[in-house]
């Protein structure tokens, strides 16, 4: 990740004096140095990451049935709305299919309406005991057997439909063509280990984005809000820097946070998404997506005010006697050439901004008025 930031009215510069840097004062030495009083201000942060963008919906398209692959109506990387023919698969077997179910299926209604007539002629005969029951519910059997067939070969028929319908492969969704894998001709299966192609959904595409556990600490320790989605929606604004160096017109917004970290890069996911209006970003894109947080009421001090001892971070403060001490003080961010400190320093305490190196604990620090 890269910090970006500037900030709004971060020190009151008190009193300035010209020394030259290349002094090296001692303890007992009165030394001029520039010196400012540090107050609490809103800062704004703008935090960069690295993003792979993908379209809202990416589908594989694959056939549903076999056959030959007759005709491909759509090239590579076209828009296509959602419906639109894409291939035909040759039908010839399948309509074969169907109107042998069909037969089957009139051949079944026969029998029912055969069998029934055979209920019906038995009826008043078993009423006036001229046969006997047993006949009757023989009968009366078959017609339900018969009627079962007629509802088997009617299902037949509607599979042989459904097939002739996976013939034509159309758009599930509107978006654009990916890479065609096969070419008229060819035989397609179910069993085919690549797709005929993919359909990308661009309307609105989604950035990927990571953040490292320090990084998703550092949000959550800084940042107001019961949640890392609450947190993270404070962003006054989320944006998206393209490879080339171009910025993105359209503002976009954090709309999941991965649910754990990957336990190989140690990060966790988090998902912008953009409107894609005018179709300029398309799957596989890449940029930079920034995130600008306000924080308010912070101290800032330069970097160059600061000096680091084993890790920690120090600067010189200025006592009532004049007189020059190392003060701890602790990070929690950057804004620009300037550190965001949560301790260590308060609204009204002076600083040496300048000229520290070889500066020690206990020096005088003579101040000119402006």
């Amino acid at each position: 990740m890269k910090t970006i930031t500037s900030i709004l009215t971060i020190l009151t510069v008190a009193l300035l004096a010209a020394c030259s840097p290349a002094e090296q004062p001692a303890a007992n030495n009165v030394v001029s140095l520039p010196v400012a009083t540090v107050s609490a201000s809103n800062a704004e942060t703008i935090n960069e990451y690295p993003t792979t963008i993908e379209g809202s919906a990416e589908v594989e398209i694959r056939p549903q049935v076999s056959g030959i692959l007759e005709k491909i109506f759509v090239d590579e990387g076209a828009y296509v709305a959602a419906g639109q023919p894409l291939f035909k698969i040759n039908d010839r077997v399948y309509k074969e299919q169907y109107n042998n179910a069909s037969a089957e299926l009139l051949a079944a209604k026969a029998a029912a309406a055969n069998a029934q007539l055979e209920v019906n002629k038995l009826q008043p005969l078993v009423q006036n005991k001229v046969v006997s029951e047993l006949q009757l519910q023989t009968a009366q059997s078959n017609y339900n057997m018969t009627e079962a067939k007629v509802k088997q070969a009617q299902a037949l028929v509607a599979d042989a439909q459904i097939n002739i319908g996976y013939t034509l492969i159309k758009a599930p969704a509107a978006g654009y063509i990916g890479l065609l894998n096969k070419k008229a001709g060819s035989l397609v299966s179910l069993s085919d280990l690549k797709e005929l192609t993919t359909l990308a959904n661009i309307k609105e595409v989604r950035a990927y984005f990571s953040l490292s556990e320090q990084e998703f600490a550092d949000l959550k320790n800084d940042l107001p809000g019961n949640s890392i989605e609450e947190k993270l929606k404070r962003a006054t604004g989320v944006s998206l820097t393209l490879a080339g160096g171009e910025i993105y017109s359209e503002p976009g917004r954090i709309d999941m946070v991965n649910g754990g970290f990957d336990k190989n890069s140690g990060a966790i996911t988090i998902r912008a998404s953009f409107p894609n209006t005018h179709g300029l970003l398309r799957s596989g894109n890449t940029g930079k997506i920034k995130l600008r947080f306000t924080q308010n009421n912070v101290i800032a001090v330069p970097q160059a005010a600061t000096t680091t001892i084993q890790d920690k971070v120090f600067v010189f403060a200025l006592g009532d006697s004049s007189k020059v001490h190392k003060q701890l003080i602790t990070v929690t961010g950057r804004s620009g050439d300037n550190f965001l400190i949560s301790g260590g320093l308060k609204s009204g305490d002076r600083i040496v901004l300048e000229g520290i190196e070889g500066l020690q604990d206990g020096a005088k620090v003579a101040l000119l008025n402006k």
